[in-house]
């Protein structure tokens, strides 16, 4: 039996004591940590309670598998999605196009820090797929409903297809930044530009439709 997949249908244990919910912090960023590091996939149980300093049966006591520490990480990161996708869509009614992008780009890297998983369990590869598609679906409808806000003639489908390109910009521009992917001193400037020319073409027909 494969323990970072099945380790019976025992669902998350949530602890009711604080020293037991500490322990499940930490325990979840180690795992976000390593997966942001390595993947879905090369993380194993055993390094996430070895990166905690937490013994194997402490990890297991909380989370029966690797699935469901994944299912914790894409709540925990929804959860502060929410708050600053709503929070974006208000201020969207004022932004232009171009500004808009910036916004987005800004809102990746202030954000990273407390999402450094998500992309990681966006491009999971296993059997529970509604992982993958939760953390993904979450990230695209939140970024659709600013754009749907600049652009106020823009439609539901085209929102989520400009949406989708756009998190995978803001996805290559943090390995630039980051230097996880190869680049040189300018191109991540160069990106930007390239985002903020995007959004202006695909919004701004959108915003004269309605006179904005």
């Amino acid at each position: 039996m494969d323990s970072n997949s099945s380790r019976g249908k025992r669902t998350s244990l949530k602890p009711m004591r604080a020293a037991g919910r500490q322990r499940v912090e930490e325990l979840l960023e180690a795992a976000s940590d390593l997966m942001a590091e390595r993947g879905y996939e090369a993380t194993t149980m055993a390094e996430i309670a070895a990166r905690a300093g937490a013994k194997i049966g402490s990890l297991y006591r909380f989370f029966p598998n690797k699935e469901a520490v994944a299912d914790a990480l894409v709540q925990r990161h929804i959860a502060v999605l929410e708050d600053e996708y709503a929070a974006l869509a208000k201020r969207a009614a004022t932004l232009s196009p171009e500004a808009l992008a910036d916004v987005l780009i800004e809102l990746l890297v202030t954000l990273y820090p407390r999402v450094k998983s998500l992309s990681a369990l966006m491009e999971a590869r296993t059997d529970r797929m509604e992982i993958r598609e939760r953390a993904r679906g979450h990230a695209i409808a939140g970024i659709a409903a600013a754009l749907r806000v600049c652009a106020p003639g823009l439609g539901e489908m085209l929102a989520k297809d400009i949406s989708a390109v756009v998190l995978n910009t803001m996805k290559v521009l943090r390995g630039m930044l980051s230097k996880d992917a190869p680049t040189m001193p300018g191109a991540p400037d160069e990106l930007r530009r390239m985002h903020r020319l995007y959004l202006a073409d695909r919004l701004e027909p959108f915003r004269r439709t309605l006179g904005v």
